[in-house]
């Protein structure tokens, strides 16, 4: 074997735990924030990821998405997923530009496993969240050339016993929220489909129905939201994270669920309604307004 065939040797030196940062000292045009680009925005040339949702319960979490991607006014892909595993009790779903964001997604899980295997231990729910935040702020030219990537991050914190979600800002600031967050250009329609349907006592399958719902109104109002295709057999990815670890809805479980949320919005279109203080619950049978 000549000497041009063996393997460089900062690959063999002992070094940092992050492979980001090992990337941008050894080979940064294999990071995804390194591509060059014309000036002017690019937001229309590429296709978009919108609405993620997410739902604490009690002992973990939900995590949701639509499968449309949309390029300007044309829907470019009916089947796109936008939630992952980020490692064995992470996920994280991608808003903004798709290709970017599933670029930063397969990096961020490199990042969490080069960790474990140098460090011999996982990550700090904390920590994850900051490695993502770095990512994201490494992006912001692509950014400010229209191809922002904005993700929502949730985990089980294994320490504390609960679920969190972190949400982020272009630059990659960070922030926790409590019980539920959305994400996407439907995030305001399902952010509030869910303040009405959240309760602090949901169980899984509850949070799994309370993410279908919000989903549900976001593509009522919001083009870009792709609702559940029961032609094509399109459902929502849905990922479950709990102390067992994460674990993705199967599409028999979203088939049922799903239909029985089309079905009821059959009779009442809005959706279920919230409780009023000393009234009762109204649900989605009930004729709409």
């Amino acid at each position: 074997m000549t000497s041009d065939a063996r393997i460089p040797a900062a690959y063999l030196r002992p070094g940092t735990s992050s492979f980001s940062d090992f990337l941008a000292a050894n080979a940064p045009d294999l990071l995804p924030a390194r591509q060059s680009l014309p000036a002017g925005s690019a937001a229309d040339l590429a296709p978009h990821g919108t609405t993620i949702v997410a739902v604490t319960f009690p002992g973990g979490l939900v995590m949701a998405g639509d499968r449309r991607a949309t390029m300007g006014n044309v829907i470019a892909q009916r089947d796109i997923e936008k939630v992952f595993p980020a490692d064995e009790y992470s996920v994280v779903g991608i808003a903004g530009t798709a290709g970017l964001a599933v670029e930063m997604v397969r990096l961020f899980q490199v990042e969490l496993e080069h960790y474990e295997k140098i460090e011999g231990t996982l990550l700090s729910l904390d920590g994850k969240a900051n490695r993502l935040s770095a990512l994201i702020r490494a992006n912001l030219g692509m950014a400010m050339q229209g191809l922002a990537v904005v993700p929502m991050f949730a985990g089980y914190d294994l320490d504390r016993g609960v679920g969190r979600i972190f949400g982020y800002d272009v630059t990659g600031g960070r922030h926790e929220e409590a019980s539920f967050f959305t994400v996407g250009s439907g995030s305001l329609f399902a952010r509030g489909s869910l303040k009405k349907l959240y309760r602090e006592d949901l169980t899984r399958e509850d949070a799994v129905r309370v993410c279908l719902q919000a989903l549900y109104d976001a593509a009522d109002d919001d083009s870009a939201t792709g609702g559940p295709d029961l032609t094509r057999r399109i459902f929502p990815v849905v990922w479950s994270v709990t102390a067992d670890g994460t674990q993705r809805l199967s599409e028999a479980d979203l088939s049922a669920l799903a239909g029985q949320v089309v079905t009821a919005r059959m009779n009442r279109p809005d959706g279920p309604v919230a409780a009023l203080p000393g009234g009762t619950v109204a649900n989605a049978e009930e004729s709409p307004r």
